[in-house]
């Protein structure tokens, strides 16, 4: 078995997994750009209204992630130990979890979508309106896109990437296309964006589920399974509030420091995501590699692998640092024409660059311990660095007036902190746990 999963793991199969991934996360963001185009020559406040409601259905995304970082470890060893059908029976479970959340959110939104969106317009209006309205309809596809990121998970964890690829891209180019059509020529306006994304996360969502039943498994709910699952995603959901807090609260402090220099702030902490989405897919590929092989009792093969990630990590992020670096006098200008934005920008370049390789290993170790089912310790890590490290550190800059450096300096301690709690974890040994979850 053990030589069986080196040879799963080699270099070619490890980008087999992650390029799938990377263009699975960059296939949502790159339809919300081309709905952003379509809604925007409606004009000034259908943009807003999209830009209203589509926070919300980011955050209604945010919790898909949730879904499918926790199912691809526990189905992950599942499929290591040989039982492809244990695996499978992961995915049945999150998919219930998933549905019922997705119902629920639904429903949500009919009652709270209109007070919602005026609280994050600033009160009402024509935009509040607008946004409600929007999102009371786009909210319908949540429990498509909750059924979708559930399935992503299963499936990276018996580490098949065909099936995700084009259960993801082919609803999202449907989508492009009926988007336009819908606004103009069918004449729904605004309401025609909503009605594309609808469509398109339900029939997602569809594909996955059908797939599901396609492997032939039992499909009735297990409480104590989803329970677990519960568990897992409740670990993993604390830790990315310690994420959006820490994020937020670096936006607070930039805009004190005036509109400059949160739009700097802005244009560098989007690119910061960016990067960060890629890096993602290497953490995807960590996270059904080492499950997988500790499934499969074959805790030196692991250990290798999360050494063979942290460099492969580090070598992405040196390639990125040295692109920012090389970069640093053109990229702010392809988002502003504002020269304070650009100087500002400059005070903030030196730190993202610094950040980007050490960033790296971090995310591939994140990935690695989330394969492992280690999630406790990242959630733990994460607020620890976030409220000890992190956030102290942005508020001192706000206090001492130290500007867009001080900020991105505590950014960068937030990544330094967590880099040195991986590394110790790793070193410790004891996140290789071997055998299935139970």
């Amino acid at each position: 078995m053990s030589e069986s999963r080196v040879v799963a793991a080699s270099p070619r199969r490890i980008a087999a997994l992650a390029l799938p991934a990377l263009v699975v996360l960059a296939a949502e963001p790159l339809y919300v750009l081309v709905d952003t185009a379509v809604v925007g020559h409606l004009g000034r406040v259908p943009l807003a209204a999209v830009a209203i409601g589509g926070t919300v259905m980011t955050l209604i995304a945010w919790l898909g992630t949730v879904v499918a970082y926790g199912t691809t470890g526990r189905a992950a060893r599942r499929f290591g130990a040989g039982d492809r059908a244990a695996a499978v029976a992961e995915g049945v479970q999150a998919s219930w979890l998933a549905l019922g959340v997705g119902l629920l959110v639904a429903l949500a939104m009919q009652v709270v979508g209109d007070p919602l969106a005026r609280s994050l317009a600033g009160g009402p209006g024509e935009v509040a309106e607008a946004a409600g309205r929007w999102l009371r309809i786009a909210s319908l596809g949540a429990p498509g896109l909750l059924l979708a990121a559930a399935g992503n998970g299963w499936l990276r964890g018996i580490q098949d990437t065909r099936r995700p690829l084009l259960f993801v891209l082919g609803p999202n180019l449907l989508s492009a296309v009926l988007c336009p059509l819908l606004v103009y020529p069918l004449g729904l306006g605004l309401i025609g964006s909503a009605v594309a994304n609808v469509v398109a996360q339900t029939i997602g969502g569809g594909l996955f589920a059908a797939a599901l039943v396609a492997e032939r498994v039992p499909l009735r709910p297990r409480p104590r399974l989803i329970h677990r699952q519960l568990v897992l995603s409740r670990d993993l959901l604390i830790r990315g509030v310690a994420f959006q807090a820490s994020f937020l609260s670096a936006t607070a402090v930039a805009s004190r420091f005036g509109a400059a220099t949160v739009g700097a702030h802005q244009i560098t902490l989007q690119l910061w995501f960016f990067t960060a989405l890629l890096l993602d897919a290497l953490a995807i590929a960590a996270q059904a590699l080492v499950g997988a092989a500790l499934g499969a009792g074959d805790a030196p093969a692991a250990r290798a692998l999360a050494r063979r990630f942290a460099l492969l990590g580090l070598g992405c992020g040196v390639l990125f640092a040295l692109l920012v670096v090389a970069g640093s006098g053109v990229v702010p200008s392809w988002f502003s024409t504002d020269a304070q934005v650009h100087a500002q920008a400059r005070l903030a370049w030196p730190w993202f660059a610094v950040m980007l390789p050490l960033a790296g290993v971090v995310f591939a170790l994140d990935g690695v311990l989330i394969g492992a089912g280690d999630v406790r310790y990242l959630r733990n890590l994460t607020v620890v660095a976030a409220v000890g490290g992190f956030l102290p550190a942005i508020w001192t800059a706000y206090v001492w007036d130290l500007g867009l450096g001080g900020i991105w300096a505590g950014l960068t301690l937030f990544v330094v902190l967590r880099l040195g709690g991986l590394l110790l974890r790793l070193r410790s040994g004891a996140w290789a746990v071997v055998g299935v979850v139970r």
